[in-house]
């Protein structure tokens, strides 16, 4: 992958996401980054997360205030890094929130130990539809449905990604995720998110995805 391949997706990934909307590679949380540096330091796991030869993009939702919001990586736990579970993430101790127990997401669990045992977690990337963090007024640490308008906004973003990795293999993880694929004109495999009692069915739809055709 040319180095330079990625440049759209990270001028567009700064744009202004609007109200109650927090940009997690630009964004400071007050509440709960432990430096002014997080963003940037957000910004380079993500680099390393892209850095490698893509086979399999998971496209979700949108980022959560328990996973992206402070790792930086969609589908990605703060305590899933520190574990050392994230290829080319180092698992250095190094946090990037204040919270006294590590922030960890359900969905990131699941998904991440999928990829485990599909053997593909080396070869692959994950992403949001909605690129931001969108949260209820008043309260970071919430999470919302982006709202149409929003959604459209994030489509550039989305696009831009896969543009930098035009052989990969795309899933649409979630409802939300199916219709930003269907307004970037991209077809994408459907799969049930791991959310709200999915995680079987994600487990399951994905292995058979990926199994080679008899």
């Amino acid at each position: 992958m040319p180095p330079s391949s990625l440049t759209a997706f990270w001028r567009v990934l700064r744009t202004p996401a609007g109200a109650h909307v927090f940009n997690p590679w630009t964004d400071v949380d007050a509440g709960t980054d432990v430096h002014a540096d997080a963003p940037a330091a957000r910004r380079a796991r993500l680099a390393a997360h892209l850095d490698t030869t893509v086979k399999v993009i998971l496209v979700g939702e949108a980022p959560g205030y328990q996973g992206c919001h402070v790792s930086g990586i969609p589908f990605t736990s703060e305590r899933l890094i520190l574990a050392g579970s994230i290829p080319r993430v180092p698992g250095d101790g190094s946090r990037l929130s204040s919270r006294h127990i590590p922030w960890s997401e359900p969905s990131a669990t699941t998904v991440w130990g999928t990829l485990y045992q599909l053997g593909i977690a080396e070869r692959t990337v994950l992403w949001n539809a909605y690129p931001w963090h969108p949260y209820r007024p008043g309260n970071l640490q919430s999470n919302r449905t982006p709202t149409p308008a929003e959604r459209l906004r994030g489509v550039p973003v989305l696009q831009a990604l896969l543009d930098a990795f035009p052989r990969a293999r795309v899933f649409a993880v979630g409802r939300t995720a199916e219709a930003s694929m269907r307004d970037a004109g991209r077809p994408a495999e459907a799969l049930r998110h791991p959310s709200m009692g999915g995680a079987a069915a994600f487990r399951s739809q994905l292995k058979a995805a990926l199994q080679p055709d008899p």
